[in-house]
């Protein structure tokens, strides 16, 4: 929220006659006097903090409204969807709100939600935002008018960022020695997958999803879709001490009961919902948003299963469908009433269900995966539905993920098994088409005509062929940017628009940083630590060499084999020494700091952290590590 942003400006331009007649035949088709939405999303708001303004220790804003001021307007500029606007609009509301007596959430103080549930003796909290100056603000809100209500327990509905970052602002590690913290079964597991391993590469990734340096305006960031944008403050976590492992799994925390259902593979890998019969209010974590979500994020995640979804969106309506009384998300406003919130659910459930089955059956008929995208729409009565709508995800984006699901990135033409990398690809296009010049010449007319798909195309080709030319990439800047002025999906908008500000400005030019914080490392498993390490290894560089250490952590008494053979690194559980190998004896503490990036590996063993007869062979392995680039091109070919 706080990253200055890389310029004033996007050097902009308007939207073009084609953006103003798209948008004018959205204002047209959607049921824009239906403000049911507006009234649910400030209902029973109790207070707020200025701005929703939140800053961190050193002084720099982590997260604030302030900038969003210029959508007070109920009318949308032209260089935004009109769709999008209503939902940014709605995205706006922050503060405490009370769902029920004894029910209340913090909306608006990040992406997510924190919903804080009243027992006998204090409050459960309903996961903890992605910072924990958030999660301490907004608990800090909560008890400014409830009263200083201790926490009695802590729940994480799945495992994505915004759901626990946020925790050590609402318990300590020894609070979690007599409070039950509770999450999905491979809940750590499936964390460390999806924030460490492939954790780089997601930073960077998302950048684009979530328009992170974009300014705020209407020719920029104006929403993420779940909620206004990601917060940056300090991430930590308080591992759960208590599984949820099967459906039907039930809990009394604080005297109150909660009924849980598992929901694996569905928006998260490791993922659960929850109805509490004293208050009937049913949870459905973040599978029944005001919107149609990702199956596949553009940062990067494993595919997302749309059948199961479906199906566990079935089966809460089995379960609690006529109990439930209000429906919370950890995104978005509520749902009250049993009558409204069966409906809803039944929607959210057929909309996943619809655009899995009809992507199959187009899919069984022979159709490629941008030929099924291109074929897919829904029916009206989903698409007049605002919850149904593409803020976040996107029946385009989720169809070709739905086909990747089952089929894969090969569309069984020989002609794209094995093509050329983008570069060679793009020079011998430039060269069939007669030259970069003319290229641009001819895509300009198509430009002027609206046709900005298959301009995008083209002048990506040129870029790739050629990433100094300026026509070429002006010209694919400006493409970019109308096409995020009509894009109705946020993270759509602000992966154009942030494509259109580096082929403007270049690449950002930021610090590196850990993929993992250093609040978050302690809470990994020693093997996913070593882990951390193994992908890093340089293959080719590694080639014959073989390297056996025993490892040592003197802080925990824990040993281990760390073995580097087959230019692969392994390590494992040992249950005793072995008096043949050379030796490693440190901390977890230690490889902890080094793992965040407060220290190296040799810096360690100069300072006696890092110690014994192995460190030499410790150094042959450390030399086949490659350092972590937090950038890396995008929109351009890697330098």
């Amino acid at each position: 929220m706080t990253a200055p942003a890389m310029s004033e400006t996007l050097s902009s331009k308007v939207a073009s006659k084609t953006v103003n007649a798209a948008h004018a035949a959205t204002r047209a088709s959607l049921p824009f006097d239906d403000v049911t939405d507006f009234a649910d999303a400030t209902r029973g708001f109790i207070a707020t903090i200025p701005d929703a303004t939140l800053m961190h220790a050193n002084g720099r804003t982590i997260w604030s409204m302030a900038p969003y001021a210029f959508q007070a307007d109920e009318a949308a500029p032209a260089t935004v969807n009109p769709s999008l606007w209503r939902q940014s609009r709605l995205n706006l509301n922050h503060g405490l709100f009370e769902v029920m007596p004894g029910v209340y959430q913090v909306r608006g103080l990040d992406i997510a939600n924190m919903t804080l549930i009243e027992g006998e003796r204090g409050v459960i909290i309903v996961d903890t935002l992605t910072s924990v100056e958030g999660a301490r603000a907004a608990l800090q809100l909560y008890r400014a008018h409830r009263g200083e209500r201790a926490v009695t327990g802590v729940i994480y509905t799945h495992t994505h960022t915004d759901h626990w970052g946020g925790s050590p602002g609402v318990l300590t590690v020894d609070d979690a020695k007599h409070i039950p913290v509770i999450a999905p079964d491979l809940f750590m597991h499936h964390l460390v997958l999806e924030n460490v391993v492939a954790g780089n590469a997601m930073l960077r990734r998302s950048m684009y999803q979530f328009g992170r340096l974009l300014p705020p305006g209407p020719r920029g960031q104006v929403d993420c879709g779940l909620g206004k944008t990601m917060a940056v403050g300090s991430v930590g976590l308080v591992p759960p001490n208590d599984l949820i492992m099967a459906t039907g799994d039930k809990r009394i925390i604080d005297g109150i009961e909660f009924e849980f259902q598992m929901a694996p593979n569905s928006e998260a890998p490791a993922e659960m919902h929850f109805f509490v019969p004293k208050y009937k209010l049913l949870c459905l974590a973040e599978n029944a948003t005001h919107n149609f979500h990702n199956l596949l994020p553009f940062r990067g995640a494993q595919v997302r299963d749309a059948s199961a979804w479906a199906g566990y969106l079935s089966e809460a309506l089995t379960m609690w469908g006529d109990k439930a009384e209000a429906l919370v998300g950890q995104h978005h406003w509520p749902v009250w009433d049993n009558r409204r919130v069966a409906a809803y659910v039944k929607a959210q459930r057929d909309l996943y269900k619809y655009v899995h089955d009809q992507t199959v059956r187009l899919m069984n008929k022979g159709y490629d995966a941008c030929e099924i995208a291109e074929a897919l729409e829904l029916p009206d009565a989903l698409a007049k539905n605002w919850h149904s709508r593409d803020y976040y995800g996107a029946v385009k984006h989720n169809a070709k993920a739905i086909y990747q699901h089952y089929l894969g990135w090969y569309d069984a033409n020989p002609a794209t098994l094995d093509p050329l990398p983008r570069a060679d690809t793009g020079a011998k296009m430039m060269e069939y088409m007669g030259g970069i010049d003319a290229a641009v010449t001819r895509a300009r007319t198509d430009f002027d005509k609206g046709e900005f798909r298959f301009v995008a195309q083209v002048m990506s080709h040129a870029v790739f062929a050629d990433p100094s030319h300026p026509a070429a990439r002006a010209l694919l800047a400006d493409t970019f940017e109308q096409m995020g002025y009509l894009a109705e999906s946020s993270t759509w908008r602000n992966a154009y628009l942030f494509g259109a500000l580096e082929l403007r400005q270049g690449m950002p030019k930021l610090p590196m940083r850990p993929a993992i914080s250093p609040e978050t490392v302690p809470a990994l498993f020693d093997l996913q630590v070593f882990d951390t390490f193994a992908i890093r290894i340089d293959g080719p560089k590694a080639g014959a060499r073989r390297v056996r250490l025993d490892w040592m952590f003197t802080d925990t008494g824990k040993r281990y084999l760390l073995e580097l053979e087959n230019a692969v690194l392994h390590a494992q559980l040992a249950a005793a020494p072995d008096a043949g190998l050379p030796r490693i004896a440190t901390t977890r503490a230690t490889i902890n700091a080094i793992v965040c990036g407060q220290q190296t590996f040799e810096e360690a063993i100069t300072a006696g952290t890092v110690s014994g007869n192995g460190v030499d062979a410790l150094r042959e392995i450390i030399a086949l590590l490659e350092p972590v680039a937090r950038m890396f091109e995008i929109v351009e070919p890697r330098r």
